[in-house]
């Protein structure tokens, strides 16, 4: 991962960790790759365990009728975003 904030790394080993992704490592996330579908392939499963990681560690709540969920769980970049402005 290319020139990535410490934040960013820790997100994307909180994705790696929450969801026992194996062939993946925190570094290999891309900033601004898509974490769902055709970019690190999460689907709706891994986006209700990753919620529930970034409670566990950070204490925010992502509720599933948030109408910007499907912006912030975007990209690497955006959900470290969120998680930065809500902490």
């Amino acid at each position: 991962m290319e020139s990535a904030s410490p934040t960013e790394l820790e997100v994307a080993q909180l994705i790696v960790e929450t969801l026992n992704l194996e062939d993946v490592t925190a570094e290999e996330i891309e900033s601004e790759a898509p974490l769902f579908r055709d970019g690190l392939g999460l689907d709706s499963i891994d986006a209700l365990e990753l919620s529930l990681g970034i409670k566990q560690k950070y204490g925010i709540q992502l509720k599933a009728d948030d109408e910007n969920l499907t912006e912030i769980f975007s990209s690497l970049s955006k959900l470290t975003q969120y998680i930065v402005d809500n902490r």
